[in-house]
């Protein structure tokens, strides 16, 4: 059984359907680009993935569970994890606490210990101090834990959004464009990254990128929107030299 498994997934927002019968298969461990023009449906089909939009039809299915109709807060809590376009950070709180955020939700302890800061309260804030600089030393931003997130140099908040996201020990990992504004040294890193995480966690990977030479030099595999449909999908080295992928997009 795949990790991730969409059939005939399809929404429409009024008379737009703006993504149609698409169908998408990915194994355990799996790192799959997810690739088409501006416009192309996409960030629609993170956010079906995500529970923040429902589909109109089709399924989708983690681990054989159902995630249609499941809010965005269970569908975390079942294993699903995303970064964004536009870099949604804490920027006035820390690189540590920007980490700490995604352990919320897995984190208790009595009301009143956590009021007074007294019994199990200081030992789970202890442990989840040292969670996140562990996660933090993977993106070599350890040294910068007490650093505001808004003082980070763009790159590397970039990579502070994806290790608060592994904060919530995900399944799938979904990034959404993550070298978008880094240059080619801050993209070959990201690269190094990317594919470190994957095998250190174990999580499968989906993302979304426009960057050919990132998605050709990490993805295993390859689906190309356009106009909402599935316009071609396989190998990187097949798909990125089809014909209709590059008309699609150069516009010719």
């Amino acid at each position: 059984m795949a990790m991730l498994e969409v059939t005939d997934l399809g929404i429409s927002f009024g008379g737009l359907r703006a993504v149609d019968a698409l169908n998408m298969s990915i194994e355990k461990g799996g790192l799959v680009g997810l690739i088409g023009p501006n416009g192309a449906g996409k960030t629609t089909v993170f956010n079906m993935l995500t529970g923040v939009y429902r589909p109109t039809d089709g399924g989708i299915r983690l681990d054989g569970q159902n995630l249609v109709g499941v809010n965005p807060q269970k569908i975390s809590h079942m294993g699903v994890a995303r970064t964004f376009q536009n870099i949604r950070l804490f920027s006035g709180m820390s690189v540590l606490d920007n980490v700490k955020v995604g352990f919320d939700y897995s984190v208790r302890y009595p009301l009143v210990d956590s009021f007074l800061h007294i019994g199990s309260y200081r030992k789970r804030e202890r442990e989840m101090d040292e969670r996140a600089i562990d996660i933090l030393k993977e993106f070599d931003l350890d040294r910068q834990y007490d650093y505001k997130a808004s003082n980070l140099p763009y790159g590397k908040q970039r990579k502070l959004e994806i290790a608060r996201a592994l904060a919530t020990n995900p399944k799938l990992l979904l990034l959404d464009e993550p070298a978008a504004g880094m240059n080619p040294q801050e993209t070959g890193e990201l690269m190094e990254t990317i594919q470190h995480v994957r095998k250190k966690y174990g999580v499968t990977i989906l993302l979304i990128e426009h960057d050919m030479k990132l998605v050709s030099g990490i993805c295993e595999y390859i689906y190309v929107l356009n106009f909402g449909r599935e316009l071609a999908k396989g190998k990187p080295a097949d798909v990125l030299n089809n014909p209709e992928v590059i008309t699609a997009y150069l516009g010719e």
